[in-house]
């Protein structure tokens, strides 16, 4: 072997190559990056009391048996974001550890009805990350599209009037999304929703096939018209599905990390990203709530490489789909595959 290929494994080379890799970051929850001491500092600015009396013991509470069990803990994190000033230094925080991963581009998921249902103004929200995601580009040259989520244990109602508050921001958000608790909770719920944004210009994705079935993710492409799908992981259980997201090249954005920490798989080495990539699927790799999971996608890149024995040339290839998969412009598409391409 020569080049990544022979660098890959357990190597610091292999790693320096893998966390360097140019690449874009397609499924980061923001408020998933808020790291414990932000938190705690962010609860003393504002007056937030927080369950966790200090950073050992939110530490301590990011153990999880399943995606409620998390959701429980980020919700209480959240409650410390009030101020635009807040997200604002969550936002350029984590355009800034990104950046050390080699993240050339991110698109970044928030989720207002989190802060607008407890009196924090859509602006604030907005206009908070938006300052934190221009200061990273000015800084670091990281590029950054902005995605809006429906919290899906919400009703549709909730969803609809959520998307009534982001017309004015249209110039600002490029898509709209759908995350939180899957079971129970399918995409053709959201239908009416999906239609209206995509009426008022908006692109769309959705998370799918994390914990609810392989129909779920048919539903986000069918009823939703998704142009990728997050998470999507249990397509192979549905050789039909599977046959269609090769033919349609529809990306998936995997969380391998976030999968294993939400016990959706026992093991890293248990983890079908690397089977379907060989089955042609077009699967890109991020890190979706870094601060709860253990790894921020320089992690996920490196630990699955070395967990599932990937190769150098598999690694830029899912680099290359999440550059090829995200919401640039061609120009700036362009400019990154370029730059995955000629990386060594």
């Amino acid at each position: 072997m020569t080049g990544p290929e022979r660098l890959l494994g357990s190597s610091i080379a292999g790693e320096r190559w893998s966390r360097g890799l140019p690449k874009a970051e397609l499924h980061l929850h923001l408020e998933g990056t808020l790291e414990p001491e932000m938190m705690l500092a962010l609860a003393r600015r504002n007056g937030v009391d927080l369950p966790f009396p200090d950073v050992y013991a939110a530490r301590r509470a990011y153990v999880f048996d399943d995606l409620q069990s998390f959701l429980d803990v980020y919700y209480a994190g959240c409650s410390v974001l009030v101020e635009a000033e807040d997200f604002a230094e969550l936002t350029i925080a984590y355009v800034r550890r990104a950046a050390r991963d080699g993240v050339r581009h991110a698109e970044v998921f928030f989720d207002p009805q989190t802060h607008t249902d407890r009196g924090v103004p859509f602006a604030a929200v907005v206009e908070g990350i938006e300052a934190g995601l221009a200061e990273g580009e000015r800084e670091l040259d990281v590029s950054s599209r902005l995605i809006m989520c429906f919290l899906r244990h919400l009703d549709a109602d909730a969803a609809m009037a959520t998307l009534e508050a982001a017309l004015p921001y249209r110039d600002r958000i490029v898509a709209v999304g759908l995350d939180s608790s899957e079971r129970g909770n399918p995409p053709e719920k959201f239908g009416a929703v999906f239609d209206r944004a995509r009426a008022e210009g908006f692109l769309t994705v959705a998370h799918a096939g994390e914990e609810g079935p392989p129909d779920y993710i048919r539903q986000a492409l069918d009823r939703l018209g998704v142009r990728r799908v997050d998470h999507g992981v249990r397509c192979t259980e549905d050789d039909d599905l599977v046959a269609r997201l090769v033919a349609e090249q529809i990306p998936l954005t995997v969380c391998p990390l976030s999968n294993v920490r939400l016990r959706v798989f026992d093991t890293l080495e248990e983890h079908n990203v690397a089977a379907m990539l060989r089955r042609g699927i077009r699967v890109t790799i991020s890190s979706d709530d870094p601060a709860y999971f253990g790894g921020y996608v320089g992690d996920n890149y490196v630990q699955t490489a070395q967990a599932l024995a990937m190769s150098g040339e598999e690694m830029r290839t899912i680099a290359r789909s999440s550059v090829l998969a995200s919401f640039l412009d061609d120009t700036r598409r362009a400019e990154l595959l370029a730059e995955v391409d000629t990386y060594s």
